[in-house]
């Protein structure tokens, strides 16, 4: 039925709105969308429309940056072995791959570990230190992981050797004993923006090594390097992570997709080819989130993270393209595994109606892959819209991942009402990994379907579309599109707009073979075309001539080289 959704819509500040079309010469749309996202005077406008290098925060304002920095100058000038050790996922394998790339440009000894998801998991373990003591390392950099990793960098101090932690992750109560903690999300580290992923952080770190080792006269008659280029990891990093698009993460996905979209590195070239990209023109962040990052994700999950690394550092184009084909295949055998996973547990939801009222998803079986549960989880919440942990059961121990929803903080619900019975988790608001036995599992289902109940309200499990403006369909034309180009990039805390026009009447309504509906939509003698994904189901309601009013996303598309507008249906509801 339509609605499908909960329709909220903001309270809007006309005079801020009024300021902004006045000084800027905007769209009425466009100065509303901005006051939405906080965007209140001519000043933020325009740094959010044109945000800069320039105004990046300083990186020394994160604590221990320095210490962590002179620690590794040391190293460079001694000449010692350092390792960095990453994790397994888009975000680990970026940052590893950004340190790697301007180390080895530096500094004669560098290499570096991502443990294998199945055998290893998550994280920096004591054994694996003990292994690497054996290589002579001496300075081991975490990227993506290291902030609870407590045993293995206490075991790498009695060894003699020191740890330089760059995690994002939520930052337990007591501090690991390593050399340096560079994370933000620590209560006393005083850089301004807490939301970074870890290629962020890394690009941070990277900022501050060249500017210490740029004072000391390092590059004296040798080439500086550009930190610029190195932006298109970061984004794929940033977007892999569903980072926040906002402050610096804006910066660097905005610069970061010029630089995809040029593809000079031979990895993207290449996995470009391989990506699916049904549009002409410009990359946007979703062709990056829903082709280059699952790409990429994939070598972790069913493959060797390595040849992931190996694609991104290479600069030999057919070198890069045997290894975006290895990644292909690899993301193709990780969709059917998923879509098995994922008809598994809509089909128990089906048969049992209790669990449709369950606030809080977990479901566990010794059948699901471990390393494609995470991406289930996330197609369960957006389709239900309540937090979900899958589990992957072998001989006993559960290995699981969690989705949240912005109503609940994922890792602080694990942390106040289910440790006791973890052998371990991390992650943070949105995302959290745990570990737990078989017999414990029934518990943590029951403890937190509880928790979410005391914390969110029935009504917040609803799925909601967050209107951003009503507009007449006259008003969607190309000053519109390109105040939306300005928008971009689009994603986790800067969404795409959501427009409502109210009484537009339908024309010629039809059903495609891939379940999706597309209808002309008209309104005072104007018409465009429309597209609403997934809603077969729905087309008895879209009947034509019916008069609705709808939500929508209008965007540029491009069909045999013609380029038009076409409104991306969010939801619908019967005109009253």
């Amino acid at each position: 039925m339509i609605p499908t959704t909960r329709w909220k819509f903001p309270e809007p500040d006309e005079r801020a709105e009024s300021r902004l079309r006045e000084e800027l010469g905007i769209e009425p749309v466009t100065s509303r969308i901005l006051v939405n996202r906080g965007i209140r005077s001519p000043d933020q406008a325009m740094k959010f429309f044109s945000p800069t290098l320039a105004d990046l925060h300083n990186p020394f304002l994160m604590k221990d940056m320095s210490k962590g920095v002179e620690r590794l100058i040391r190293a460079i000038q001694r000449k010692e072995p350092v390792l960095v050790y990453g994790d397994y996922d888009a975000d680990g394998i970026t940052a590893t791959v950004c340190l790697i790339r301007f180390l080895r440009d530096i500094h004669p000894s560098v290499s570096y570990y991502i443990p294998d998801r199945m055998s290893e998991g998550y994280g920096l373990k004591p054994d694996t230190v003990d292994r690497i003591r054996k290589q002579g390392i001496g300075l081991i950099l975490t990227v993506d992981c290291g902030i609870t990793d407590h045993e293995a960098i206490e075991r790498a101090r009695s060894l003699g050797m020191d740890t330089i932690v760059l995690d994002h992750h939520e930052v337990p109560d007591v501090l690991p004993p390593a050399l340096a903690s560079i994370n933000p999300q620590r209560s006393d580290c005083s850089f301004p923006f807490k939301y970074m992923a870890a290629v962020g952080i890394v690009f941070n770190f990277l900022i501050a090594l060249r500017a210490e080792l740029r004072k000391s006269g390092f590059w004296s008659g040798k080439p500086f390097p550009n930190l610029r280029d190195y932006l298109d990891l970061v984004t794929i990093g940033t977007l892999g992570d569903i980072s926040p698009l906002v402050d610096e993460n804006r910066i660097f996905v905005k610069v970061g997709m010029e630089l995809l979209h040029e593809g000079k590195r031979p990895g993207i070239r290449a996995l470009k080819d391989r990506s699916s990209f049904s549009r002409q023109g410009s990359l946007i962040s979703s062709d990056v989130s829903f082709s280059l990052v699952p790409r990429i994700n994939a070598a972790g999950r069913l493959g060797s993270t390595d040849d992931a690394v190996r694609l991104l550092l290479t600069d030999d184009f057919l070198e890069a393209s045997r290894l975006a084909e290895r990644l292909d295949q690899f993301n193709r055998e990780r969709q059917e595994i998923e879509r098995s996973i994922l008809e598994d547990i809509l089909s128990r939801i089906r048969s049992d109606r209790t669990l449709r009222e369950r606030g809080f998803f977990v479901f566990a079986s010794e059948e699901w892959h471990p390393g494609v549960i995470g991406i289930v989880a996330s197609k369960l919440v957006d389709r239900f819209h309540r937090p979900a942990i899958l589990i992957s059961l072998r001989e006993g121990i559960g290995k699981g991942s969690g989705r949240s929803i912005e109503e609940f903080n994922l890792y602080e619900g694990l942390k106040k009402s289910c440790e006791p019975l973890l052998l371990g988790y991390g992650g943070h608001r949105y995302a959290a990994g745990i570990s737990i036995r078989q017999e414990d599992i029934g518990e943590l289902s029951r403890i937190l379907d509880r928790a979410i109940l005391e914390h969110v309200s029935p009504s917040e499990l609803v799925p909601s579309t967050t209107i951003d403006a009503e507009c007449r369909l006259e008003e969607i034309g190309p000053e519109l599109m390109e105040d939306f180009q300005r928008l971009s990039p689009f994603g986790n805390g800067n969404p795409e707009p959501v427009l409502w026009a109210r009484e537009i009447v339908v024309k010629s309504p039809v059903v495609l073979k891939n379940s999706h509906i597309r209808m002309q939509i008209q309104d005072r003698g104007i018409s465009h075309g429309s597209i609403w994904f997934r809603k077969a189901h729905l087309f008895n309601q879209m009947a034509a001539g019916e008069k609705l009013d709808i939500a929508f996303t209008p965007q540029v598309n491009y069909w045999k080289g013609v380029e038009s507008i076409q409104l991306k249906m969010r939801d619908a509801t019967l005109s009253v």
